[in-house]
């Protein structure tokens, strides 16, 4: 039997990354555009004039090199791919996490 280690949903924390939260809604985020980028069937080029940045920015982007987008930035994209954003708040249940986490639905 091999030991392993159950992963805690989070990638980023796993790895002891700094920011793992943020940096796990902007690949949820990312990935949603590179999803209707794709059903859309948008080349780079048309992606980009949409998006209003460059045809590398939109390699970038859909190679996961998010280090250049914020949160907010990914939200503008999607909104310029017509998409709604819904965001809801809600209190961490009790006793069941340690930390209160962000959570990215389509």
């Amino acid at each position: 039997m091999e030991d392993y280690v159950k992963g805690s949903g989070n990638v980023f924390a796993d790895l002891g990354l700094p920011d793992a939260e943020e940096r796990l809604a902007k690949a949820e985020l990312a990935r949603q555009i590179e999803h209707i980028i794709k059903k859309k069937r948008l080349t780079q080029e048309r992606a980009a004039k949409i998006l209003g940045i460059s045809q590398p920015k939109v390699s970038a982007l859909l190679h996961g090199k998010l280090a250049g987008f914020s949160m907010d930035r990914l939200l503008k994209f999607l909104m310029a791919l017509d998409q709604d954003i819904e965001i809801r708040i809600k209190s961490k249940p009790p006793r069941t996490r340690r930390n209160a986490r962000t959570t990215i639905m389509s």
